[in-house]
């Protein structure tokens, strides 16, 4: 396994916090995050410059396109600290790696081929993380309705990455399916694109492909050891609330006009689920 204070640095770098270990209770758990980097893409599709999050409060989006942003805090553990000044402006987040992390469950696919194998998880072809190593997050009996959505038959959910400035038009509408049809926003925005030519999502972008999501992934310098690192939530998505898109290795979870940032979150929380935080050196 590799150095645990590298497994903090990159969660630095995907949220723009400052992530601590601490031995006392997480202050934000594996779903928190995917929330923020799916509401940070999203908002910053909608042209706005901060993110407030429940416990964490208000995060710049501008300062997250800054490359110095996804440097790695010096401090990864709790005691003093000699912070620069961007890590001093970023939020201190605490998280406790035995809560936050599930090592039972780590697989490294670095040296791992699969040429000519195929896989399905919800009879979704899933192309696994190969050339990367992915470190498990504790997210075993963490839902209502059971762990079948982490599984590999018919019920499960299909696996997804999340991607980093993605824009709208990589998000063209092809099918839809599940509840998002049924929202008048949606059916307004689908009657529009009768006239448009095409319908540009407007939500939280992933994809099935872990080569697309290495184009569009967040990259940092770690302080541990002087190297760089590519870094990439995986998850599982909800099929009833993913829509495809006509580039076919996007996927897009609509949110329709008129959400306020609780319903936005809702959404995430009820389509998206990460259970892989994937690193993969420069």
């Amino acid at each position: 396994m590799a150095d645990p204070r590298l497994f903090l640095e990159a969660l630095s770098a995907l949220s723009g916090c400052n992530v601590q270990a601490t031995d006392g209770p997480s202050l934000l758990n594996p779903q928190d995050f995917v929330n923020i980097v799916a509401l940070t893409e999203f908002y910053k599709q909608e042209g706005l410059q901060e993110l407030d999050y429940p416990s964490v409060g208000t995060l710049s989006l501008q300062d997250l396109d800054e490359e110095d942003i996804y440097n790695s805090p010096p401090a990864l553990a709790e005691g003093p600290a000699t912070a620069g000044p961007e890590e001093t402006l970023r939020t201190r987040v605490k998280i406790n790696p035995e809560d936050f992390f599930h090592h039972e469950f780590d697989y490294d696919f670095t040296n791992v081929q699969d040429v000519g194998a195929t896989f399905l998880r919800g009879d979704e072809r899933y192309i696994r993380p190969c050339g990367w190593n992915r470190v498990a997050l504790r997210v075993v009996q963490k839902y209502d309705g059971g762990d079948g959505w982490l599984g590999e038959g018919k019920d499960a959910w299909p696996v997804s990455f999340c991607c980093h400035n993605m824009d709208g038009d990589h998000g063209v509408i092809l099918t839809h399916g599940g509840s998002p049809n049924d929202e008048p926003s949606f059916l307004d925005a689908a009657a529009a694109s009768v006239f448009t030519g095409a319908m540009r999502g407007r939500g939280l972008y992933s994809t099935p492909d872990i080569k697309m999501a290495e184009k569009y992934c967040k990259t940092f310098k770690s302080k541990v050891d002087g190297k760089r690192y590519k870094v990439v939530l995986q998850n599982r998505i909800n099929p009833e609330k993913r829509l495809k898109c006509q580039q076919e290795e996007v996927w897009l979870v609509y949110v329709p006009e008129g959400c306020s940032d609780v319903q936005t979150r809702t959404i995430v929380q009820e389509s998206i689920r990460p259970y892989g935080l994937l690193l993969k050196q420069v």
